[in-house]
């Protein structure tokens, strides 16, 4: 595996910092939260994860019929019933698969986000993790206000830390299955689109829970995005500019006009008769007026009368 730097060539801290400059509201907030701010945060999210794996696993191999993880997800009618721990509980809730893949998984979100605290600071990472989670409460909470009381994933813990990974470090290789090397920029792709997809094809419901997915995430890429958009935009006018400069046609008739640039197969011929550079299409070379300059038959006319 390797790391890199950021997709514009700076390292990751004087990016995120020229976006926190221009942020006076995330400038504030870090700011505000930097006493309150927890260190190796991933760590302890993913130490109380395994925690409460194992004794999920510890309650299967009994048969309890009791979901030992049922007091930490977060419901939105429990909350409203009083149960207000679950709203800072539910980060803890292990991902539901086997071993082998919430190992991998743990893995590679202790390895993201280490980076990315190790890049940015505890305080930003803790407010880009903070805001995540806000955002995502919200979604819940309001799809609750429909109808729907659904039981809130902190899935996107994993997901928004992988893509502000990739932004960052876009050339560090992972080698899947351990075996094929692919860089992280193309794995992130391909979570954009099927985020894209989902924002197409799905409901409406689905909508709100990718937005509060990558939320935090836009707030604090957002405008790096935009400003990678708006100079890909120039770059592609000034190609087209110069495309559009270096292919006037070169070959032109006199007669009707027509060019190489429009015409690249016909083949255009020079009049030996005509003074200058005179062109002609197959249809005009054999059938045209010559082109004799004044002086040139001035001279023409002399020699004959020497003659």
């Amino acid at each position: 595996m390797e790391h890199s730097q950021s997709a514009h060539g700076q390292p990751a801290t004087v990016l995120c910092e020229e976006f926190l400059m221009k942020s006076p509201f995330l400038k504030r907030l870090e700011a505000r939260l930097r006493p309150w701010a927890i260190p190796n945060l991933t760590g302890i999210l993913i130490a109380g994860q395994v925690v409460l794996y194992f004794a999920r696993m510890l309650f299967a191999a009994q048969n309890r019929g009791n979901d030992p993880l049922a007091l930490i997800y977060l419901i939105p009618s429990k909350v409203i019933e009083g149960e207000f721990w679950r709203l800072l509980s539910f980060p803890f809730a292990p991902p539901n698969t086997g071993l082998l893949f919430a190992f991998f998984g743990w893995y590679l979100f202790h390895l993201f986000g280490t980076s990315i605290e190790n890049d940015w600071g505890t305080t930003r990472y803790n407010i880009f993790l903070l805001l995540g989670c806000l955002v995502n409460v919200m979604a819940t909470f309001m799809a609750w206000a429909q109808g729907v009381d659904m039981i809130a994933s902190n899935a996107f813990l994993y997901g928004t830390v992988f893509l502000a990974f990739a932004r960052l470090f876009p050339n560090f290789v992972i080698n899947l299955m351990f075996i094929l090397p692919i860089r992280i920029k193309w794995l992130a792709l391909l979570m954009w689109i099927s985020y894209a997809y989902g924002i197409l094809r799905g409901d409406w419901m689905d909508r709100m829970l990718i937005v509060a997915s990558v939320s935090n995430y836009l707030l604090f890429f957002g405008r790096e995005h935009w400003r990678d958009l708006k100079q890909g935009q120039r770059r592609r006018s000034f190609q087209g500019k110069t495309k559009t400069a270096t292919q006037k046609f070169t070959h032109q008739c006199l007669i009707c006009g027509l060019n190489s640039s429009d015409s690249p197969r016909t083949l255009f011929r020079y009049c030996s008769k005509c003074s200058g550079q005179c062109c002609y299409c197959p249809d005009h070379i054999q059938d045209h007026e010559h082109i004799i300059k004044d002086d040139e038959k001035v001279d023409d006319s002399e020699f004959a009368n020497s003659n």
